[in-house]
């Protein structure tokens, strides 16, 4: 059986995101933006992230895009949260997808917040901490 573990270097201090996004100038400008608050883990798909929370790391929230290559972003919300052991991982949309009914999916998914980008770095980081205070 497999041990899960919380994927921090400073369980005492910080919680983890883990970021999802096959835009490398997005993921850096995010790891900068939240670094001084959180752990950052990046990911560049769907089958990235997924292998590594299978290698034994929860993180405390996921941030992830929809359009990736190798394994999408709803492909990986459905693994996600059709798994027992991180179904309560709280996981916010990030997309350039902006219509109403990929909104719906996404929360039907299972899906705990869904944010269109462009964005405001504010309102992410407020939706970020709402959810951090939650889990």
């Amino acid at each position: 059986m497999r041990v899960y573990k919380r994927s921090t270097t400073y369980p005492d201090l910080m919680k983890t995101i883990l970021l999802v996004d096959d835009k490398v100038q997005l993921l850096t400008l995010l790891k900068q933006f939240l670094k001084t608050r959180y752990e950052v883990v990046l990911k560049y798909n769907g089958l990235e992230a997924i292998e590594w929370i299978q290698q034994g790391n929860i993180p405390d929230l996921i941030l992830t895009d929809i359009q990736m290559p190798k394994m999408d972003g709803l492909k990986f919300l459905q693994i996600i949260k059709g798994s027992g052991i991180f179904s309560e991982i709280p996981v916010i949309i990030l997309s350039s997808r902006e219509s109403s009914q990929d909104r719906i999916e996404c929360l039907k998914q299972g899906a705990s917040d869904y944010i269109s980008k462009p964005f405001n770095p504010e309102e992410l980081l407020v939706r970020i901490e709402r959810w951090m205070e939650r889990s």
